[in-house]
């Protein structure tokens, strides 16, 4: 039985990030991993193999047609009968997630971490060591390790009422391999990947139908910044209905109907394909916990505490598995403070510092407090609002929709929450991080030099404004 210093369960994310950084830090290091890929096996979890990245490359894809059947024309660009090819979009897709799960293998090997394919499982704890069982496809293997850090991630939440059958009934892996386009896809929840997801199938041509359960739409962001995204998706023609009570769903006849309630009157949808996205579920069933008495709540999140400890000696966890945002970036910065932690240092983790992200267009970003928030906690703020409309980056881009917004302490001036809605905001969110991190002000910001003509410029305005001296608006 081979022995490490640091047994990482999960190859996602958080687990292979865990995996490096701990094996750069001299400790002996194994990943387990048990996803595979068209029969393979295929490091990089639901992020990069049926999440994150799949997804991106689709909206890249979505968006150039888009913009050649919409937008091109406005640059002086045309051609005649455009066309998609759904299967070499796919295709395309695939080739990423292939290339990027071959480089994080090129990545143990260079940091000489081990890779183990294969479910695993605890078995036992006896003398300082935990010992894992592995499961590769009937094939029985066992090692054991001083340290265990757990980051396996997280499973697509169901509807009771129906089966996932990723032919009519999806969820985000069905979603990212249809093969043509559905003629009505109906989602239900609009989340992060119902949103996405219905954006990639609008862009091609599907009618796309968003069912949401909560009474507000993105009620967890910035009130402003998500009636914001709203006005923008329901121009696109995407139909977002929230407070919806869903009921009966029926899949036949290569058709599926979606009865629901709204304000106490029965409806109902009949789509080619509904996407249900609701939600995922952590992915603790199959670990064994019991066996060496590692303790999860009732909804299976592994219990454990600020500094990424469970309940056990050695024992750690990070990622969708634990508490906090299921968000890869989140688990890949656990999963570096975990193995430096391992190694007697200090890091340290600011949840109010986590970004936010939905790849729409335009897309959606925050960092921090919203304004329901701050008044929530009693805090006097101020804010300072500028827009992307009168932006030339933005204009020549062809995409001026949306703003930023900053929150700053009323007394202190210090940036308590940054919101945005535009062009590559995604990119633009990470300068509010930094500021944040380092506890900058609004001024602070208002006085660095931002290049022009620049989208960023956007942000600059927002902190002038929070002083009233906003220049372009």
């Amino acid at each position: 039985m081979q022995n490490f210093d640091v047994v990482v369960i999960g190859g996602g994310p958080g687990g292979y990030i865990a995996a490096i950084r701990a094996a750069q830090l001299g400790f002996s290091v194994a990943c387990i991993d048990g996803n595979t890929r068209n029969g393979k096996y295929s490091l990089g979890g639901t992020c990069l193999n049926v999440g994150c990245i799949p997804s991106k490359a689709l909206l890249q894809s979505s968006e150039n047609f888009a913009e050649l059947t919409h937008s091109f024309v406005d640059h002086g660009i045309s051609c005649d009968n455009p066309k998609i090819d759904i299967k070499k979009m796919l295709a395309r897709k695939d080739d990423i997630i292939t290339k990027n799960a071959s480089g994080i293998s090129f990545l143990f090997k260079k940091n000489k971490v081990t890779e183990l394919h294969g479910w695993a499982s605890f078995k036992s704890a006896e003398s300082g060591k935990y010992t894992i069982s592995i499961d590769d496809n009937g094939a029985k293997n066992e090692v054991s390790a001083t340290h265990i850090i757990v980051a396996t991630g997280s499973n697509s939440r169901h509807l009771p009422q129906i089966a996932t059958d990723n032919v009519n009934i999806l969820d985000n892996e069905g979603a990212l391999d249809l093969n043509k386009v559905p003629e009505h896809l109906c989602v239900i929840g609009a989340g992060v990947i119902g949103l996405e997801m219905g954006s990639v199938w609008a862009r091609v041509g599907s009618k796309v139908t968003v069912l949401e359960a909560a009474p507000t739409f993105m009620g967890a962001a910035d009130e402003q910044a998500a009636k914001e995204l709203l006005k923008n998706l329901t121009k696109q023609g995407i139909s977002i209905t929230t407070g919806v009570k869903i009921g009966e769903i029926v899949n036949k006849a290569k058709k599926v109907t979606i009865k629901y309630e709204l304000n106490g009157e029965s409806k109902e949808v009949v789509a080619d394909k509904l996407l249900v996205s609701i939600g995922r579920t952590p992915n603790t069933n199959g670990l064994n916990v019991d066996a060496i008495g590692l303790k999860v709540d009732e909804r299976g999140f592994i219990i454990v505490d600020d500094d990424c400890k469970t309940n056990l000696p050695n024992v750690w966890a990070i990622g969708d598995v634990v508490r906090g945002p299921m968000l890869a970036h989140k688990a890949s910065d656990e999963g570096i403070i975990v193995a430096e932690r391992i190694a007697g240092q200090h890091p340290h983790f600011d949840f109010n510092t986590v970004p936010f992200v939905i790849y729409t267009n335009p897309e959606m970003a925050w960092v921090g407090k919203t304004e329901h928030q701050l008044k929530s906690e009693g805090i006097a703020y101020k804010k300072g609002v500028a827009s992307f409309m009168a932006n030339g980056r933005a204009l020549g881009l062809g995409h001026n929709a949306g703003f930023v917004k900053m929150l700053a302490c009323e007394e202190t001036d210090r940036i308590l929450g940054i919101h945005m809605v535009g062009p590559f905001v995604s990119e633009l969110i990470s300068e509010a991080v930094v500021a944040m991190e380092f506890m900058a002000s609004s001024e602070d910001l208002a006085r660095i030099i931002h290049a022009h003509p620049s989208l960023s410029e956007v942000t600059h305005e927002a902190a002038l404004a929070c002083d009233k001296r906003q220049l372009h608006g």
